[in-house]
């Protein structure tokens, strides 16, 4: 559960009642069912320290050192490892958290154009838009998309239309990156022992959004705001082996108490 991190929210809420009362019907009893509300606003205070409770979702990797290779995560928050395939470990968890408390924080979710025009998930959309917010992955990402796009999971995983899928490209309808390009770069994080990578350009080029993300807090200012950014830029990252562990994070100056 997620307490209110402001007792006047509730205050609040109650007089906005006076003026706009929420939308309710009556049900066969003749007892008011009133619509259900899920927005109270942005935080009030950078304080509240939120707890994550529902594991629902949660997948198990037996080992430090296993590697997971089927679709997880809700649409808006999934990394783009599981997206393109390449296998996902625990940073998987956090660039989910940094996408988290970047809506907690700014009241709106961070990538805004992930679902078509009939509101279904698009994954090039999702990829558009993380290139727009954190520019193009790296050539050892691209290389290891490159290298696992033919990998069959262990077992066919069923979409939410029926389909049944048995790759990551599969499921969601990729290709993303084309196969042109090839250079001798060094790796600076291995994926792979040797340094060729395989450089590929992004094939929806036309859905990138005009949005960088030192643009998008408008919640924040100032000293709050160069320090919210250098946050979220030690969690969102396109390589997972450059994402900040919890314990690093832990210690960041704008999660220290004020």
């Amino acid at each position: 559960m997620v307490s209110f991190e402001d007792p006047t929210v509730l205050a609040d809420f109650m007089d906005s009642q006076l003026t706009k009362p929420m939308a309710f019907k009556i049900d066969s009893a003749g007892r008011p069912v009133y619509q259900s509300l899920n927005d109270f606003g942005p935080l009030k205070s950078l304080r509240s320290i939120p707890q994550l409770v529902d594991f629902g979702l949660a997948t198990r990797l037996e080992e430090d050192d296993d590697w997971g290779v089927w679709p997880i995560q809700p649409d808006h928050y999934r990394a783009p490892e599981v997206i393109l395939g390449n296998g996902w470990q625990m940073p998987a968890d956090i660039w989910n958290l940094g996408v988290l408390l970047w809506d907690m924080i700014e009241g709106r979710e961070l990538f805004q154009h992930i679902h078509d025009h009939e509101g279904r998930y698009d994954a090039k959309l999702h990829i558009a838009e993380m290139i727009a917010l954190l520019g193009p992955p790296p050539p050892e990402v691209i290389q290891r998309y490159q290298y696992m796009r033919e990998y069959s999971w262990p077992k066919p995983v069923r979409r939410e239309d029926g389909r049944v899928c048995e790759t990551a490209e599969e499921y969601f309808c990729g290709p993303f990156f084309d196969e042109k390009g090839i250079a001798m770069v060094p790796i600076s994080i291995g994926l792979f022992s040797d340094s060729q990578n395989i450089l590929g350009r992004f094939l929806y080029e036309a859905l990138i959004p005009d949005r960088k993300l030192c643009d998008t807090p408008s919640f924040l200012g100032g000293k709050e705001k160069e320090l919210f950014l250098d946050l979220a830029k030690e969690m969102l990252v396109w390589h997972p082996d450059a994402r900040k562990k919890a314990g690093e994070l832990a210690g960041h100056p704008f999660l220290q108490p004020k």
